[in-house]
Parts: structure tokens; sequence; C-alpha cells
């Protein structure tokens, strides 16, 4: 390399080191498709419980997506993506309105824009000349945008007429009786505003609200375009069969497709929530006829048991946002190569259902993870599979995810390597920088090994590359690593020995 140097002197100029660090990519991030009483439909970020309940609105009787949300950032989920299905059957939008001693105040339109939220004022009345003072003589003012715009004398000056009578003529506001036996009123300022209205949830659902377009950014489908999502949920899939908006056929087309999705895009993994209230055998047969054999999804049961703040009471819900949750926590505490098991579900009061050790030993070998109770120990995940029961190799959760993460991080980590001259020092460099960053992930315990040398290696050199592939214009890396497999099964050998005896010998 030349540089332009015209006089004398010493000179630094930045040299390239020949290799670029790989930085691995996030793989807690959530997204989850259901039903919400207001907001978007395409695909939103959300980073706190706080953030979904303004942009998405509360939980409500029948939907499933609040609560799921809610278990992901209760058991350490940061960030999530929330897509919203069913819009267009919401109810319509209620009137901002509020509560006036015992009467309620209703707009008679909705206010556009900010800086126009109408108020109303109750204040007493001045005393007139020559009369006695009075309490119930009342100034309704009523303003928008902090701007008065009219004013009203309660009772009349006829002494005859209700308070909804004496603002008939209001061209803002209109007064509604509660039915209550007598109708107060007192100096108070109430501002209108919006109730959220539930969504009127649909007695009937097709597949395809729940599977979406991705020109249209809905659904499913609409997530392709959103690379940083890892784990999808659709904990209303279920809420819509439990009330029988959808048959089984429908659920298991959805599901499906769901995992369809996941294969396609190789970076995400599906978490399939099962019907309620299955056994062990029942389970067994649901899976048997979802005829799901595949690396990109996991299954979890039973149920659990939240606190429903809507009734004040316990509710069941599928697991699916809590375990969304747990993967993230795991990811940030131990690495995305810990299986996300032996973990506790917080926010869960109950199971559905208990489950024994031979219940599981049923269902285990089939990839269903179970949640079980531990005496002493809480309510924990006690299982980390996928649904892959033919190809072993991706038997276990976390060398899926483990997987994903390496490649998405080589994949985004080298883009500076198209259009370089494809030689020996290319491959060279490719060499050094995936290999640093596989040392990196071998220290953090993600491969298995005492050395590097056999816990991965990388291949990329004349062998991996000869004339006719470079005519093609394509540079082939071999890479092999070795990842940690999961103690699922721990045992131990007790044998007993003879008391009294000396294993010393002299």
């Amino acid at each position: 390399m030349s540089e332009n140097v015209q006089s004398p002197g010493v000179y630094v100029f930045p040299a390239d080191s020949g290799s670029r660090p790989i930085e691995g990519v996030g793989t807690a991030v959530a997204a989850f498709v259901g039903f919400a009483s207001m907001g978007p439909s395409e695909p939103t970020l959300v980073t706190s419980w706080t953030q979904y309940t303004k942009v998405f609105g509360s939980s409500f009787a029948g939907g499933l997506l609040a609560h799921a949300v809610y278990g992901f950032f209760l058991n350490g989920g940061s960030a999530c993506y929330v897509v919203r299905i069913g819009g267009d059957g919401a109810a319509p939008t209620p009137v901002p309105q509020a509560m006036l001693g015992s009467f309620r105040i209703v707009a008679k339109e909705l206010p556009e824009g900010e800086g126009s939220a109408i108020s109303v004022s109750v204040t007493e009345a001045p005393v007139p000349e020559g009369e006695e003072p009075s309490d119930e003589r009342f100034t309704i003012t009523v303003k928008r945008g902090g701007e008065v715009k009219e004013t009203f004398e309660f009772p009349p000056k006829s002494g005859k007429g209700s308070l909804a009578t004496v603002v008939r003529q209001s061209k803002l506001i209109k007064v509604e009786e509660t039915g209550a036996e007598l109708a107060t009123l007192e100096p108070k300022t109430v501002t209108l505003t919006t109730p959220a209205a539930p969504p009127v949830l649909p007695a009937k659902m097709t597949p395809d609200v729940y599977i979406g377009s991705e020109d249209e950014r809905s659904g499913v489908k609409g997530l392709a375009a959103i690379d940083e999502v890892t784990m999808i949920a659709m904990p209303d899939l279920m809420g819509a069969f439990e009330r029988g908006a959808i048959d089984a056929d429908g659920v298991k087309s959805v599901q499906n497709e769901l995992n369809a999705h996941c294969a396609e895009m190789k970076d995400r993994m599906a978490i399939l929530d099962a019907p309620p209230g299955l056994s062990a055998q029942g389970m067994l047969e649901w899976h048997t006829t979802l005829n799901l054999d595949s690396m990109w999804a996991t299954l979890y049961h039973p149920w659990i048991k939240v606190f429903d703040p809507e009734t004040k009471g316990t509710r069941r819900i599928p697991p699916s946002g809590h375990i969304a949750g747990i993967w993230a926590r795991s990811d940030a505490t131990r690495g995305v190569h810990k299986a996300p098991a032996n973990e506790v579900i917080q926010g869960a009061i109950a199971l559905e259902s208990q489950l024994t050790r031979k219940e599981q030993d049923l269902i285990n070998p089939h990839g269903i993870n179970c949640i079980r109770v531990m005496p002493g120990r809480g309510i924990r995940v006690w299982g980390a599979r996928t649904l892959a029961t033919t190809d072993t190799q991706w038997r276990y959760l976390n060398i899926r995810r483990l997987f994903n993460y390496l490649q998405e991080s080589i994949i985004n980590g080298t883009q500076w390597v198209v259009f370089e001259p494809n030689d020996d020092a290319l491959w060279a460099r490719i060499r050094r920088t995936i290999a640093a960053f596989l040392v990196m992930e071998w220290r953090r315990g993600a491969l298995f090994g005492l050395t590097p040398d056999e816990a991965f290696y990388v291949k990329c050199d004349r062998d991996t590359n000869p004339a006719e592939s470079i005519e093609q214009g394509k540079v082939v890396c071999e890479i092999g690593v070795a990842p940690v497999k999961p103690a699922e099964f721990v045992i131990f050998h007790l044998a007993q020995m003879a008391s009294g005896v000396s294993l010393v010998s002299e």
C-alpha cells in the first residue's frame, strides 16, 4: 500500500489486521401473534409490559395474548414483536367519558389530536346580590384543549329541569343518568377519557387469519421481514380452539404453517401449545395426530394457572409466553448453549394437571416437554427437546438454537467477504475470523472439548475451493463444531460395601 508522502517526517497510517471480529447475534427476541384490544396489525417492537399496555391495551375476557406477553417479561424477556390479528372484528372505540358524582358525562364527538381533550368543571355558583348563599347552585364549565367553550348554570333560573336538560344545548357533551337513586353533584373537575374496548372475538376463525401474508406484514408470515426474531408463540390459537372458534384440524394446520415458517427462515423456533385438559395419554394422541417431526418446533404440557386481573382470581393459560421468557432468561444468565430447563416458571400459581414420573416416561421420548411441580422447588420446566424424533442429532432444543446462533453470527460477521479477491489470502482471513469467534464460544462453554482443536475445525483452502468453484464466484468454507449436549439423564451407581473391612492394604 503506497501512501502520499511529500515531506520528511514520521507518519502513522492504519493497517488492515487481516481479520475482522464476529459479534454474536441476539437469541432472545420473541414474537407473539394474537388478539389485542387495540394497536397496529403489523409486527411492532415492544420492550416492556408498560409499553405493551400503552400500544395494545391490557388483558380482557377471552384473550390470551396479554397474559403471554406479561409472562414473557416476568420470566426474563426484554424484547418482543407483537402481531395483532382480528383487528377488523374490534368493537367501535367508545367515546370519551367520565363520572361526575352520580352522572356520566359523555363527549358528543371524538377529540381530534393532542391538546383537544374535553374537561368539565363544577364550581359553586356566585351568590347574586340580595340572595341567601346556597350550596345547591353550581356553574358547569366545559373546556376543550384548556379553553372555555361553554358555561351552564344549574339549576336553571326556572328552577325546573335536570342536569341533562340544562346541558342539552351543549355541542360538546351530554349527560346520562346512571340509575342511582339520588343523583348527586359536587364541586369537581374531570377530564373525559376513552376506555379501551375489548375486541369482539370472532365466533369462527380460519387458519388464514393466523397465517397472514408476508406482503401485508400480517400474521405469522408477516414476521419474515423481522430478522431479529428467534422464537414465536401463538397463545390465542388455543384460546380460539377452547371456545370452539376453530376446530382441531384448523389448529394443526396453523401449527404446521408456523413450523414451516421457522424451517424456511432457519433462525427461529416455534413454541407450540397443546389443547387444555389433556391427560398424558391424550397428549400423546394429540402429538400423533399433529404428525409433526421437526427440529424447528417445541411442545409443552400442561397449561399453567396464573392470576387474572380481570376476575381477581386465577385462570388457566397455555404456557408458551412464560416459556419464551425462560428461554430469554437462560440465554442471558447462562448462554444459548444451556438447555432452558430445570427453570422455575415465574407467575405460575399452579398447573392444570399434575404429571407423575411414569406419565412423563410415556411422553418424553416423543419430544413433549413437561412442566412439573417439584416439592420445595416450585413449578419447573422439566424437558428441553424439540419435536425431532427421527433425526436424533437435533433432538435437544439447545443444540438447535446454538446452531441457529452460530449460523446467524457467522453470516452477519462475514459480509465483508463478498466481492473480495477470491484467493489464498482471503481464505486465510476467513479461517482466522471464524476460528477466533469459535474459540470465544468454546471458552464460554458452548463447545465440547479440552482444546479448541477438539471443539471445532474451520477448513477454507484449495481443497474446498477448487478452480471450477472459483470460476463460479464461490467461496466454500467448511465448519465443524462439537456442541455440548445436556445432561438429561443423571445416573449414579451405588454399591454396598462390607462394613468393618479395611480398604488399605499394608
